[in-house]
Formats: structure tokens, sequence, C-alpha cells
């Protein structure tokens, strides 16, 4: 099962990416723009995921995958560590995650982490 720790390991092996503090939470930020948080005790995270996606996700897995009511408005889902199968689960959710902040050029200098989707 994933943990907290796993999440800033590969967060912050993806290029031009920083860890900061903010609403008393790890966030994680490409190019200055977050990608994934860890809120709820570090037990989840929550991630960039475009809207249409994200309903897809919660019905699917409504264990693995919800929706806080704050950011039901917002193109974010969290996302259970416990019920991760691995973290390479884990790394596609954040690399995904990554891809739909990180600017152009580094979506150009780094091929091998593919294009958003719908990019």
């Amino acid at each position: 099962m994933p943990e907290a720790e796993d999440v800033r390991r590969i967060a912050l092996s993806l290029p031009d990416t920083t860890e900061k503090i903010a609403w008393g939470m790890p966030t994680f930020r490409v190019a200055g723009k977050m990608f994934a948080t860890l809120p709820e005790d570090e037990t989840s995270i929550a991630v960039r995921c475009p809207k249409v996606e994200r309903d897809e996700l919660v019905l699917a897995e409504p264990g693995k995958f919800w929706i806080a009511d704050h950011e039901a408005g917002f193109a974010w889902v969290r996302v259970r560590l416990a019920l991760l199968e691995d973290t390479d689960e884990l790394r596609d959710i954040l690399a995904d995650s990554w891809r739909q902040a990180a600017p152009t050029r580094l979506l150009e200098s780094y091929p091998e982490l593919g294009l958003p989707a719908g990019g």
C-alpha cells in the first residue's frame, strides 16, 4: 500500500516539482501550479482530473475515488492511498495530474511522460 512518503518521493521525482505547505497540508506544484495535495492526515491525495473522467472514476470505484464537497466545482478528485494497488498505480495517477498542470515547455522536454488526456 502506498504511503505519504511514496507520494512525496514520486511527486518530487517529476520535473520542476516542488513541495509547499498550503492550507496546513503538503502540496505539490509543477512550475508553481498545484497538481497534488496530501490532505486527511496524509491517508489520501487530491489530484487534478477532468470532471468527466473524475465522475466516471467515482462511479466505477467509489471506495477508492471521491469528490470532496469543497472541490465539487473544480477538476479535482480524491484518492484513498490504502486502496491503490501499488506504487505504480500511484505513479500513474500523479504523472497524469502533473501533465495537466505542467506548462507546454515541460511536456515537450519530457515526451516520455506523455501528453495530458484530451490534450
